[in-house]
């Protein structure tokens, strides 16, 4: 990605460059006020945004600290390659058009006028309007192309689309499995697995909201399926765990950067790692790969809290069974007596997943490496495999919020 070909200034680079320390400071004030002018100014663009996030201060610090990064690698913005295509994803999923850009982009600027004061001079203002128009135009190119492939699919659409919910599966205490078909009778697009589908429901008698569910199982031409963990504040979670067997919802195509591409062929053993609700897109992973590449060794390794927890368990079982490539490994984390008496155990080992289970489990560090789960036993898996010096190209992960936040978790 190079600056020269979209022909932002040198002028422009180097004022919005010398800005990063003091977006660095006043970040999060200035994208908790953006939020709080824009959804005034311009109510129309909030069903877009997720309110939950928004209330917990997430998406702030995500903005926060993108635009931090879009400021001081402005001058090698190849550094943000991967950041910008996880962004067009999100906004392809929700629906971003080019006309909402004009909308956030004088928002932007008039909030880092009204943040920073006269410490926002009308050259800052000017480099930064220029720069958010040029990123802009990246945004607005990768996600027509997104677009278009999505449009062009077999089976495929653009925007939202009813489908009903064909059956529900209870596959633990707090998850429950949505298999979804569409109501014209269609077949489904297929899908990179570990991909995602953004779901489109009423949020009070006036608006909507969405939220993004990870498809479950590796691509099936007849549904789609994801897999809902009831969140004790989750108002979105709630009700699609409360919808009956018939119920429609509106829904998406399928988005998302965090997969694994089944038309590579590595050489190296695939290592899949999840705690929790984590499990969803790396389930649907296991499932592609043991099809598409039943050669290749994998180890998947998943902890849950206890039993009463512990989603997919016969499906494990199923997929392990015949299995000489696949070694699968469960560890609960606060096992209970139930799950000690039973004559057949759920789990393999007890704790957390750390390194020395890594370790033990996978014969040899050069892997390709796919994790999600909760943040504690991200940040532990991502701060492991970057001590152990393994390559970025083979280190994927999904996780919802500022990576920072990855990096930094759970350090004192």
């Amino acid at each position: 990605m190079s600056t020269e070909n979209f022909g932002l200034s040198d002028k422009t680079i180097a004022v919005v460059k010398s800005t990063a320390p003091v977006l660095e400071q006043n970040g999060e004030l200035l994208t908790r006020h953006f939020y709080n002018r824009m959804f005034r100014e311009n109510p129309e663009v909030a069903p877009l945004f997720n309110r939950s996030n928004q209330h917990a201060g997430t998406q702030q610090r995500a903005l926060a600290g993108a635009i931090c990064a879009f400021a001081a690698n402005v001058d090698q913005l190849e550094v943000l390659g991967a950041a910008v295509e996880t962004i067009a994803q999100k906004h392809a999923g929700l629906r971003i058009l080019p006309e909402h850009y004009p909308i956030v982009g004088a928002n932007l600027l008039a909030s880092i006028r009204e943040v920073l004061g006269a410490a926002a001079t009308d050259e800052i203002i000017d480099a930064w309007a220029e720069a958010y128009g040029f990123l802009a135009n990246i945004l607005i190119g990768r996600e027509g192309q997104i677009y278009q492939g999505q449009a062009k699919a077999e089976h495929g659409w653009n925007g939202f689309k009813p489908f009903r919910i064909a059956r529900k599966v209870v596959e633990s205490e707090v998850i429950t499995s949505l298999y979804l078909q569409p109501v014209d009778g269609s077949k489904v697009p297929a899908y990179k697995p570990g991909q995602y589908l953004t779901v489109q429901v009423p949020f009070d008698s006036n608006s909507t909201t969405m939220r993004n569910y990870s498809l479950s199982s590796a691509p099936h031409a007849e549904h789609f399926r994801i897999s809902v963990k009831a969140e004790p504040q989750g108002a979105v979670s709630g009700y699609l765990h409360g919808l009956p067997e018939g119920a429609e919802l509106q829904v998406g195509p399928p988005c998302g950067d965090f997969f694994l591409d089944l038309t590579e062929h590595h050489q190296r053993p695939l290592v899949l790692l999840s705690a929790g609700v984590g499990i969803t897109p790396v389930l649907a992973m296991l499932e592609a790969v043991l099809k598409e590449q039943p050669e290749r060794e994998v180890i998947f390794i998943h902890g849950a809290l206890n039993g009463r927890t512990h989603a997919f368990r016969d499906k494990l079982k199923e997929l392990a069974a015949g299995q000489p490539k696949l070694k699968v490994h469960v560890r609960y984390s606060e096992a209970e007596q139930a799950d000690w008496g039973r004559d057949e155990l759920w789990y393999d080992s007890e704790g957390f997943i750390d390194a020395e289970l890594i370790e033990r489990l996978v014969p040899q560090r050069d892997c390709d490496y796919y994790f999600c789960g909760p943040k504690p036993f991200m940040a532990s898996i991502y701060r492991q495999l970057l001590a152990w010096g393994i390559p970025g190209s083979q280190v994927h992960f999904e996780f919802f919020g500022p990576k920072q936040e990855l990096e930094t978790a759970g350090v004192n």
